[in-house]
């Protein structure tokens, strides 16, 4: 069973380097974050088997470059708050792909082409 494992912390670049504590020192994977207060405070979700989410939660909290906030591990979590971090997840998928290059198509035969 998955767990989830919280971080909240001030910044983004302390966020960052928190979830990099986390995703090397336990096999937990980023799930999603969130930003609030126009980025002054973030909090990063990682999930994983208990023991590592547990591990990777402590290890950040302990060594971040700015005290957390707050940090938290929910084993097993509820159906419903497992609906909660998926929202977040796919919001951030939707801003991703809005932000991905959109590819162009070219019609050789469009006279404009043949002017190039």
């Amino acid at each position: 069973m998955k767990s989830l494992g919280f971080i909240e912390i001030s910044g983004v670049v302390a966020a960052v380097n928190a979830l990099d504590t986390m995703v090397k020192t336990a096999d937990v994977e980023f799930v999603t974050w969130e930003r609030k207060l126009g980025g002054r405070l973030v909090t990063i979700i990682v999930e994983g088997d208990v023991s590592a989410v547990t591990q990777a939660v402590e290890t950040a909290a302990a060594q971040s470059i700015k005290q957390p906030c707050i940090h938290a591990v929910i084993a097993r979590p509820h159906e419903e708050t497992i609906k909660m971090v998926s929202l977040s997840a796919s919001r951030m998928k939707k801003q991703e792909e809005a932000q991905k290059p959109k590819s162009v198509s070219v019609n050789e035969d469009d006279p404009a082409f043949s002017q190039v």
